[in-house]
């Protein structure tokens, strides 16, 4: 191990793990346009580099709401079999080529079913492209594990229905919820049913928090629902004056409870005003679990490796601090606790030592 700059090339190589990454938010430009075409989807631009350019710039407003808004594209092209099988297969091969070891992919059913899918099936769906994608990963000689995070979108009223679908699709890939969509003014606590469902039923979950809202936000993921993770929280900085960790930043230290932090998305939702001041790079100093992720590849104009190479190059990162968030973020996968420690002592250990 080395405290040297890494070059990007080395990076690409190091195994990652990410558990924050929107399946919608992570189209390629190139079948996005294809798959509009097929659709009859109006797209800003059908050429794929000014598409990923247009994306970029178009969520670099400073406001989630608007941030948001760019997965209309998107999803636009996910209605369908077709396209939901080709998106997801995808999915997992960019993320193989990126160095993803493991890998948690959320995504919203009811955001997919105006093509007439139903909701199982949109899952039944995804998951048979994951399947495909790791297939195609394995046999590559790039093997990546991908586990399933179904989303209810916090701002309408189909969540218990997105929880009951997690429950059922536990034991087929789905390892976990979450709640998305626009966090100011939907507080977590308004679906606290079916977080209380989950956990009857031994459904981990994660929850959007500390983004576009403050320590509120996360004192209900935390302490009303029973997050195991929470989505974000960067302002738990709220709770931190001259380096001492208040009462409930405390808790989410001590408990270890991981914050799924992504620097670029929060830089342009304004949840953040740099990298080298991101917070990710305080708390991981001050004992939090932070874990590195994406949120949305296209729509930030990001991968692991990008991530991991500001994080370098603009805060100062070296490859021990690396090892050490994709340590955290296997640590707290939603999968069993023998499968994360194989994971980790015989897939990411190693991949360090001999990337070096």
């Amino acid at each position: 191990m080395t405290a040297s700059p890494v070059d990007t090339a080395t990076l690409r190589r190091l195994p990652k793990a990410v558990l924050h990454d929107h399946l919608d938010g992570g189209l390629r430009p190139a079948t996005l346009v294809e798959l509009a075409a097929e659709v009859g989807h109006t797209l800003p631009t059908t050429d794929p580099d000014e598409l990923a350019a247009w994306f970029y710039e178009a969520a670099n407003s400073g406001d989630l709401v608007r941030y948001i808004a760019t997965f209309e594209h998107t999803l636009a092209v996910m209605q369908t079999r077709e396209g939901l099988l080709r998106t997801a297969e995808e999915y997992v091969l960019d993320l193989a080529e990126d160095g993803v070891v493991y890998g948690e992919v959320r995504y919203a059913p009811e955001l997919n079913v105006n093509g007439g899918l139903t909701l199982p099936e949109v899952v039944e769906t995804v998951q048979e492209g994951l399947a495909a994608g790791m297939a195609k990963a394995a046999a590559a000689g790039t093997p990546v594990r991908v586990g399933t995070l179904l989303c209810g979108m916090r701002m309408f009223d189909r969540v218990a229905e997105a929880a009951d679908l997690a429950v059922a699709f536990r034991d087929s890939g789905v390892v976990g919820f979450d709640i998305a969509g626009a966090e100011d003014g939907f507080p977590p606590a308004d679906h606290l049913a079916a977080f209380e469902h989950l956990r009857r039923q031994n459904v981990p979950f994660t929850i959007h928090a500390g983004e576009a809202h403050g320590l509120p936000s996360i004192h209900q993921a935390v302490q009303v629902c029973g997050a195991q993770r929470i989505g974000h929280g960067v302002r738990i900085t709220d709770d931190i004056v001259d380096g001492r960790p208040g009462r409930l930043a405390t808790w989410v230290r001590d408990r270890r409870i991981a914050l799924e932090m992504c620097p670029t998305s929060n830089l342009q939702t304004g949840a953040a005003k740099s990298i080298a001041e991101h917070p990710i790079t305080a708390l991981r100093d001050l004992g939090f679990r932070v874990t590195l992720n994406t949120d949305n590849r296209l729509v930030s104009g990001t991968t692991m490796t990008r991530e991991m190479s500001l994080l370098v190059e603009e805060a100062g990162w070296t490859v021990e601090d690396l090892r050490t968030v994709t340590v955290n973020a296997v640590k707290s996968a939603f999968i069993p606790f023998d499968e994360r420690n194989a994971l980790i002592e015989d897939v990411v250990l190693p991949g360090y030592a001999s990337a070096l």
